[in-house]
């Protein structure tokens, strides 16, 4: 068996469930695996539908290293995407219900015209990847659904598991939020540099990052003078926010990531999200150390921090509703034990129109982001549910439709009120 497909891939491969996303606005469809045909299955079922109605093809990538793998997803879906008009696309994932790091991500693949070259193309994606393994499906005489695992690595098409499949109940939580912990949400300063230390071998840049941080690495603590953070969407008036409160409480003005890294935001924004979020991550602990040098003299305020960085990291990575976030309460909306906390979060909102026509007032170029934020209405709603969820510290919202002088003046009763700083 080939190594370099990642014995995790393989290990206990029938006792996995698999989730594919339809879109948005429906829920994943779940089977699980059998060698017989049994278990709970219905030929009306809208998983039957979708899996028998055409040619179909699963690619699951799994790698003994996760920075490769997680490079090699990226490219395999950049290729999928090259495919003919005909052939259809669908993320799908193969996890353990409710198993933190048991993810395996992939495409369903299917064309509806049975072209055998899609087939030969999707074999030899698997193969020349060395990360990437091929399922194919097909109907049994007995009117089944079956799944075949091909190894493929060496340019075989040996067999070497085929399962029928059966219909599998919703899990506990999104299989896409099993994976998140360390994995675009760092819980602490060591799981960021050890994604950085792998990519150090890959990336000339990376280099220069870790190099950047070796300078700032330590726990660091508040200083005398209280530190306030301004979240919100592109587009709330955080930077003249930012530069108000700075003049009106004499403080210091920091924004994340730090400048010193800057000049590397577009080699990394473009990498996988592992790796991006991983640079994003290091940012706020290089942010911490100017926050706890600059505490000690003033205050301080902070044009983002790590809530941006968890926020807009979960609700990317969460497929579909905002049902399928993860549970108030839960561990990734805690703040990071070994990242310098801020005194007070604020969280600017304004109106979904609002913040359009702030953009179309900029008349900037957008980020992915911000572009995303502006046609997708369900994933701006992700954002501010993640951020309204987020715990110690939690965000003290605040209306950033009025006024900027009104905004500022809202501002610095909530600052008054949990800092004790009044205007100078």
């Amino acid at each position: 068996m080939a190594s370099s497909l990642g014995s995790v891939l393989y290990k206990q491969w029938a006792k996995r469930v698999f989730a594919i996303e339809c879109g948005s606005s429906s829920e994943p469809l779940y089977f699980a695996l059998s060698p017989s045909a049994e278990g709970p299955w219905d030929e009306r079922c809208r998983l039957h539908r979708l899996l028998s109605r055409a040619a179909t093809y699963s690619l699951s990538v799994a790698s003994d290293s996760r920075v490769r793998g997680a490079e090699a997803y990226v490219r395999l879906q950049s290729e999928l995407a090259r495919l003919p008009d005909r052939c259809r696309v669908l993320e799908m994932t193969a996890f353990f219900p409710n198993e933190e790091g048991s993810s395996i991500k992939g495409f369903l693949v299917q064309d509806e015209g049975g072209c055998p070259t899609t087939e030969r193309v999707l074999r030899d994606l698997a193969r020349e990847s060395g990360q990437t393994c091929l399922c194919t499906y097909w109907r049994g005489a007995e009117g089944r659904m079956w799944q075949s695992l091909g190894r493929h690595s060496d340019g075989s098409r040996g067999e070497i598991l085929s399962n029928c499949l059966a219909l599998a109940e919703k899990p506990q939580l999104h299989p896409s939020v099993l994976n998140i912990k360390n994995s675009v949400v760092f819980s602490k300063y060591e799981e960021a540099c050890a994604v950085f230390q792998e990519c150090a071998e890959l990336f000339p840049e990376a280099k220069e990052v870790m190099q950047i941080v070796a300078q700032y690495n330590g726990t660091y603590k508040n200083g005398r003078f209280p530190v306030i953070v301004i979240e919100g969407l592109d587009a709330t008036g955080k930077s003249t926010l930012t530069e108000s409160l700075s003049a009106s409480i004499q403080a210091t003005l920091l924004k994340s990531p730090h400048d010193c890294i800057g000049h590397l935001r577009k080699a990394f924004d473009v990498k996988s999200p592992l790796i991006r979020r991983a640079f994003y991550t290091l940012g706020n602990y290089i942010t911490a150390s100017a926050i706890a040098s600059a505490s000690e003299t003033s205050p301080v305020i902070v044009d983002r921090f790590w809530h941006s960085t968890a926020a807009y990291a979960i609700a990317t990575e969460v497929s579909g509703k905002v049902e399928n976030l993860p549970p108030p309460h839960h561990e990734l909306y805690q703040w990071p034990q070994d990242l310098l906390q801020p005194d007070l979060v604020l969280l600017l909102t304004v109106s979904a129109d609002e913040r359009i026509r702030r953009l179309e007032q900029r008349a900037e170029m957008k980020t992915k982001e911000e572009a995303e934020l502006e046609i997708n209405s369900l994933f701006r709603q992700k954002v501010e549910a993640t951020y309204r969820r987020m715990e110690k510290p939690a965000c003290v919202i605040v209306d950033a439709s009025a006024s900027k002088e009104e905004v500022l003046k809202t501002a610095l009763l909530i600052i008054e009120k949990y800092c004790g700083i009044k205007k100078t």
